[in-house]
């Protein structure tokens, strides 16, 4: 038997886990001196209640090689190998503590990088969650999901830069100029990494920017897993983005998907964002 263990930067909480029949690891949460599980005794409902009262952004801690080792422990007790999904060994060392633990179990652990995070990790595990429904040995699941994920596209339209400016990923002066100017800007993941790739003067434009950057990766493969995202407490811009966007979906998908983002990448990017993810053609 194959389990699934996935960390909590691809925005799963633990019930959502249990439905799916699979394991969940979370981050560490600082909101100040503060500790919280992500996704165990705080909801992304909580933090985005949490997060505009901030001075400071709450910080994510990796999730160590004792933690890993505990999980690994206790999924591979009655004789399963286990698949792990972390987070982009390019924006967190939790991959890199994951493997180390891993070492310790003679090949019945396998840890995938995901490249990702948020609803790209999601989408990965999702296909993971297929694979192994479909029976396939571990090795032969394995190999699929580290070709598969150079696939998979995230991209985001960002509502505010308050949140980057808070994080020292832009100047204050670029963040006044911005807010100015209602400029909104397109984030991906490229590599492993958070990129800016477009931007756009308003949310009509910038939902034209998105998908035109969808048809740039190559349209949708809509027989792989995808889905659609919103950060903050409200989903108005996503269902404003839905009804720009309907050509895109029109005929090839009925009920689309659609997720809280959580704290890993919703720290940095603030509320009122919308996002997609997908397996590119």
């Amino acid at each position: 038997m194959i389990k699934i263990l996935v960390d909590s930067a691809s925005d799963l909480e633990l019930k959502e886990a249990d439905e799916l029949g699979i394991s969940l690891i979370p981050m560490t949460i600082m909101f100040g001196s503060d500790e919280y599980y992500d996704g165990v005794n705080i909801s992304r409902r909580e933090f985005f209640e949490k997060l505009p009262l901030c001075e400071e952004l709450p910080a994510t801690s990796q999730i160590n090689e004792f933690r890993w080792e505990e999980e690994f422990a206790k999924l591979t007790a009655d004789g399963s190998e286990v698949i792990a999904i972390t987070i982009s060994s390019g924006l967190s060392g939790t991959f890199g503590c994951a493997v180390k633990a891993a070492e310790k179990f003679g090949g019945k652990v396998r840890v995938v990088d995901s490249l990702n995070a948020s609803l790209g990790e999601r989408i990965l595990l999702e296909y993971a969650i297929k694979l192994v429904k479909e029976g396939l040995p571990l090795n032969d699941a394995v190999k699929l999901l580290k070709e598969k994920r150079g696939k998979i596209q995230v991209l985001a339209l960002l509502d505010t830069l308050k949140y980057l400016k808070k994080g020292g990923r832009i100047s204050s002066v670029a963040a006044f100029t911005g807010e100015l100017l209602s400029i909104k800007p397109v984030i991906s993941i490229v590599d492993g990494k958070v990129k800016l790739v477009g931007k756009a003067i308003g949310s009509k434009k910038g939902n034209n920017l998105l998908m035109q950057l969808v048809d740039k990766c190559g349209g949708i493969d809509f027989d792989m897993p995808y889905t659609l995202a919103y950060s903050g407490l409200s989903d108005e811009n996503l269902q404003r983005y839905l009804k720009d966007s309907e050509k895109l979906w029109a005929g090839k998908a009925e009920n689309i998907p659609s997720h809280m983002i959580g704290s890993t990448i919703g720290t940095h990017i603030g509320p009122g964002a919308i996002a997609v993810a997908f397996f590119a053609k």
